[in-house]
Parts: C-alpha cells; structure tokens; sequence
C-alpha cells in the first residue's frame, strides 16, 4: 500500500482526513512510527490501525502532538486576561467559550481560572474538544506532571491546584466549569454563537487549503464582536475577508 492508498483508507475507515495535513511533514512523522512499531509498511499500519482499537488511540496521540501547557505564551495570555476578556465582559455577563484542539486541557483550565478571577463564582458556557479520545481522558482527569503549570503563579497554584505525589490536580472548582467533548476540526460541524474561541497551534500543520476552509469556519462561529485567539506562530493573511479585523498579535476580532 503506497502513501496516496494509506491516506485514502484511513478516510474511509476513521473519517481521518490525512490530505489536509502538509505532506512532507506527515509522511516523516508517519515514516518515524512505521520504525518505530517495526512495521513493514503502510499496509501493515493499516491493519494495524484497524484492528487495534488502543493502537489507533496511540496513533492519534502520537499524530496530533497534544502540546499541553497552562497559560503558554504567557504574555499572550496576560492580554486575554487583561484586555480581551474584560471588553467581551463589558458587552455579555456570560460567556460562549471554545478551546478547539484542547489536548490535556490546560488551555481551557487556564481561560476558566481567569474567568473565575474575573467573574467570581459567575457560570460561563466553556467547551473543550479534541479528535484525541484518550487525551480527553486525561483533561478530564486534571492531573499534571510540574512543567505543564510552570507558568501558573504560585497564588494560582495554591488556589486551584491540588498537589499530590509531585503532581499537580486541577480543583474541581474548576474542572467543573469544563465541558470536554469530542470533535474533528477537519469534518465535524462547528458549534456557533462563541464569545471567544482559541484555536491555537493547530493550523500549522494543515495545508493552505485546509487553513482557509477552517479559518473560515471559525469566524462563522464567531458572535459579532466575538474573538479569535490564534497561536504565535499562525497568522490569517485574508481575515479583512472572513470579516476580522486584527486586534493585535493573535487576536482578531469578528467585525459587528
């Protein structure tokens, strides 16, 4: 089974959409598991993959990165805290959030911490998905090794964390505030009507094409006024076209 084969049957089996992702890079990511899993070929990965429900779970984990860290990029996190969030807040008294691509869920866990700050004890509609199962797991969990919270102060570590055996457990206070499903950013259909969406480090890794139909897709999901939180390596060059206006680095704002 050529590479062309492979990307075609993992559509038809798991609605995987392999096309969408930069070919140069994924074929030496999948070339590096195939030595790996001492696997022959992508025809033995396939079988694999079809066969084994836990290795296809391992396969997503290890094709989606599942980057996961509270408040990375913190000066950017610093803005949402202390510009972005407090206008929308202006405008509604609660929140739509949505944390696409959420891996363990410390990107979510660090918006519904600064939303508690900022609105104590005040309920906000937050989602969190991700194509990954096994890594929806895990966020629901709220248990992290101590460099995924280097960048929590140590106010917000005494207040919302837990520690326990060198791991650091996110208070239910908190984990609570989350709703984590799942959901394919490639072809599942988008919620709508979000306040804010953070859909960061995610689009790197998909073609130009796949960028432009998903970057069109969250700016419709996006409420008038609402807020695109992108990651520090993306950028939008048509988002004057989608009906964004750029706020500053990473934040675009859907025209009213």
């Amino acid at each position: 089974m050529d590479f062309a084969r492979f990307k075609e049957m993992m559509h038809q089996h798991f609605r995987l959409d392999l096309n969408s992702y930069k070919e140069t890079q994924l074929k030496r990511r999948l070339d590096t598991y195939l030595m790996r899993q001492q696997l022959a070929d992508y025809g033995m990965l396939f079988q694999k993959l079809k066969n084994d429900p836990q290795a296809y779970h391992s396969f997503l984990d290890y094709l989606t990165i599942n980057v996961s860290e509270f408040f990375r990029d913190p000066d950017r996190f610093r803005e949402l805290e202390s510009i972005i969030l407090p206008t929308l807040l202006k405008e509604k008294r609660t929140l739509k959030v949505w944390s696409a691509a959420c891996a363990a869920g410390a990107e979510p866990y660090s918006v519904a911490i600064i939303l508690e700050e900022l609105t104590p004890g005040h309920p906000h509609h937050l989602e969190a998905t991700d194509i990954d199962q096994n890594i929806l797991a895990k966020a629901k969990e709220g248990r992290y090794p101590p460099e995924v919270v280097r960048n929590v102060s140590p106010q917000r570590l005494t207040r919302f964390f837990t520690r326990e055996r060198g791991v650091f457990i996110i208070n239910e206070n908190i984990r609570r505030r989350v709703i984590f499903r799942r959901h394919d950013l490639l072809n599942d259909p988008f919620g709508q009507g979000y306040d804010l969406i953070l859909c960061r480090n995610v689009t790197i890794y998909f073609t130009r094409e796949a960028q432009d139909r998903l970057n069109e897709k969250l700016a419709r999901a996006l409420v008038p006024g609402g807020v695109l939180f992108i990651g520090g390596s993306e950028m939008i060059f048509n988002y004057q076209e989608l009906g964004l206006e750029k706020l500053r680095t990473c934040f675009y704002r859907k025209r009213v």
